[in-house]
């Protein structure tokens, strides 16, 4: 397939102002969301949090994939929910926590029980500090073998937009600093993906995670 010189712009255009999931705002790459899909069913996460909801459709989606698979809650993070609709509040397998996600990160893991497994997505500010901040902590929730997708790793690296540097530049420095985890370029299998390199595993082998070292806020 040829692409055409601004097709990745066109496409986040689309993906900022027109992509919706039942009636709500997602602002996801419809390809991530199904490798999302295909995550849950395969690794079936107790637990999936979403940090940076805005209007709630990725939200939304995820707590009904796991419906469908009849397993795991999703839990959504943000500075404000003010936008999210009662469709989404009063979802049965939703949970809120509305503040800065650093701050919330001790009441979300209160949340979650020692078996737990969990899938982190994060989806918020962009900016470099904000990400490798928020890898630090929630990565100490991810048990071997599961997944903290860091989503736009896609900002100055295909595509011209967002913070610089940003979430591409955090993944490099939380990986340099965190030998638990390795970026899983396979669940970009589809060729395109707003998360090159940010599909981050934690490795099988037993360890002490080197996040679980960072203070809470």
């Amino acid at each position: 397939m040829i692409f055409e010189p601004d097709f990745l712009d066109r496409m986040q255009r689309r993906i900022l102002h027109q992509t919706a999931y039942l009636g709500v705002p997602a602002q996801k790459n419809p390809l991530d969301l199904w490798v999302y899909q295909e995550m849950i069913c395969q690794l079936r996460p107790d637990v999936v949090i979403e940090i940076g909801n805005a209007a709630g459709g990725g939200l939304l989606y995820l707590a009904d994939v796991c419906e469908l698979a009849g397993h795991g809650r999703a839990f959504g993070v943000d500075l404000s929910h003010a936008a999210m609709s009662c469709q989404i509040r009063t979802h049965n397998r939703i949970r809120l926590f509305t503040g800065d996600a650093c701050e919330e990160f001790r009441a979300v893991r209160a949340m979650i029980g020692p078996e737990d497994s969990v899938l982190v997505i994060e989806d918020s500010s962009h900016t470099y500090e904000n990400t490798l901040a928020c890898l630090r902590f929630y990565s100490q929730i991810i048990k071997p073998g599961g997944y903290y997708v860091v989503e736009d790793t896609i900002c100055h690296h295909g595509l011209d937009e967002g913070p610089e540097p940003g979430p591409y530049e955090a993944v490099q420095a939380f990986l340099s600093e965190n030998q638990d985890f390795e970026a899983d370029r396979s669940r970009e299998s589809f060729g395109l993906t707003w998360n090159p390199g940010g599909f981050l595993r934690r490795r099988d082998a037993v360890g002490s995670c080197s996040a679980a070292t960072y203070k809470e806020a």
